[in-house]
């Protein structure tokens, strides 16, 4: 019989044929029951239960009904699989649903069955030939796809680590033994297939930065992640521009008194400057995605090596914390851009020649101040979007894996685009009133000796005036962009990846 890597009773918590429902019968360990898709017996939930509170047992050193990383070194060691403490720490930090620095027996249960079915899917996706084992050839090949050159003598290496029987081959049962009670949270394949920001340009560059695996990250891949990106961004803000400006219009001018359709507003914009008027303020919001792009990237990398390492995913809060913080250093690097942008779109025919004059006619008339108005309410803007967008993406993702993902961490083009209209709609939905009174006040030009406008008192004033639904003026042009613009950037952002020779499927 084939000897197993990891202990007995570990090798028997977990059905062999990857089964969640049962776990396989020792072999000698009693007879009947139902069968499983491996052929071999099946335990009831009652068995599954001892196996596991067997295991758990053992692992519990100081019988305190928790495990903590010191637990896990001893208990670990014994059964013959050693552990470095960083290894131990992710375990804890991976099934740690209290944040009490140890597992209970529910925390461990859990983890041990979400920790499998990403081994399920992490080897199928090994498994070029659909045959259940893994040989060096995959092992190359795989590692291809993720932009990672090796030899077949490496792959070979590779194998030996896990190989037990000499087969040079690893099946399910040798992968998941070796890897049961090793954290593996920095899966490729559903980084390579989940990207969310880097894919999806809606026009608000606000999202948390997409995740690159380490491969990505040390063979370059990662800038050509981003050149697609901006690429895919540059396109669908001009297929989008004029909503967009139709947005701004409704934002800044619509009230009770003069009530601006959609209709009506495209018609405003033709009649006063022809059909080139609609892409007012393009020319600058395409500029500005590569700054912002690059300067976010950069700061996120830094401050993700301040809260964890760069080797590994953070969790949700800390990718929360590390790409508000990154956003609020792009946004300050760019926000006078921001101003400009806003500025090309409401103005008139013949108001300014261009970009630079319009700078100009800003500075000379209002001062450097000017290019940072609506600075506050933008900085406030980032957390309920990017919060919103990130938590309802990331439920959306882990659902759809959870319940669908079977042979593939892919979710196909459809899934991919709903997820990420969702949760843009959503993102976008949490922050417009603070984004419309941005607007405003990047609009309102100073006059010398009036009083200056602030945020609370623009928010006052238009509860005043208008009600709540004042705060949500331009809404409807904002989401009728929304489905399209994600479409675009995800078509053109595929496109220009293969280009830049990016094939990561």
């Amino acid at each position: 019989a084939r000897r197993s890597l990891a202990s007995p009773v570990v090798s028997g918590v977990l059905c062999p044929c990857g089964s969640s429902h049962g776990s396989a019968v020792e072999s000698g360990g009693g007879g009947g029951g139902s069968v499983g898709s491996c052929g071999r017996s099946l335990c009831e939930a009652s068995e599954q239960d001892r196996r596991l509170r067997a295991l758990f047992q053992k692992l519990d050193v100081n019988r305190d009904g928790a495990l903590c990383i010191h637990d896990l070194a001893v208990g670990l060691g014994r059964l013959g699989l050693h552990r470095t403490e960083l290894d131990l720490r992710k375990i804890v930090k991976a099934g740690d649903k209290d944040l009490d620095g140890q597992l209970d027996f529910e925390e461990f249960v859990h983890y041990l069955q979400d920790h499998e079915k990403k081994l399920r899917l992490v080897f199928k996706s090994l498994d070029k030939k659909n045959d259940g084992r893994i040989d060096a050839q995959e092992i190359v090949q795989s590692l291809r796809d993720l932009g990672v050159k090796i030899s077949e003598q490496q792959a070979e290496k590779i194998l030996k680590s896990m190989d037990k029987n000499g087969t040079m081959t690893i099946d399910w049962n040798e992968w998941r033994d070796y890897h049961l009670l090793h954290p593996v949270e920095n899966i490729p394949e559903i980084i390579l297939y989940w990207k969310h920001s880097t894919i999806f340009d809606v026009g608000e560059n606000l999202t948390v930065p997409d995740e690159f695996t380490v491969e990505e990250r040390q063979t370059g891949m990662w800038w050509r992640h981003l050149v697609a990106g901006g690429g895919a961004g540059a396109v669908s803000r001009t297929c989008t521009a004029p909503l967009d400006r139709l947005k701004v219009l409704m934002q800044v001018h619509a009230s009770r008194s003069n009530n601006m359709c959609i209709i009506g507003g495209f018609t405003q914009m033709i009649r006063e400057g022809g059909p080139r008027s609609l892409w007012r303020g393009n020319g600058i919001n395409v500029l500005k995605i590569a700054p912002e792009s690059a300067i976010k990237f950069m700061a996120y990398e830094q401050i993700k090596r301040f809260i964890g390492t760069d080797q590994e995913m953070l969790r949700i809060h800390e990718r929360l914390l590390a790409g508000s913080l990154a956003g609020a250093i792009a946004q300050s690097s760019i926000y006078p851009m921001e101003v400009l942008k806003t500025r090309m779109a409401l103005r008139k025919t013949g108001q300014y020649s261009g970009m630079l004059d319009c700078a100009k006619n800003i500075l000379a008339k209002e001062g450097m101040a000017a290019f940072y108005k609506g600075y506050i309410p933008n900085m406030l803007g980032i957390i309920p979007y990017a919060g919103i967008d990130l938590a309802v993406y990331e439920t959306l993702k882990n659902t759809w894996l959870q319940r669908y993902a079977v042979n593939s961490a892919d979710p196909g083009v459809f899934v991919l685009l709903a997820c990420g209209t969702i949760s843009s709609t959503c993102g976008q939905l949490a922050s417009y009133p603070l984004a419309l009174v941005r607007t405003r006040m990047q609009a309102q030009a100073s006059v010398e000796g009036a009083p200056e406008v602030t945020m609370r008192g623009l928010f006052k004033h238009i509860l005043k005036t208008e009600g709540a639904f004042g705060l949500y003026r331009g809404l409807a042009p904002n989401f009728m962009k929304v489905i399209p613009a994600v479409s675009i950037s995800y078509v053109v952002y595929e496109n220009l990846k293969m280009t830049l020779g990016v094939d990561s499927r």
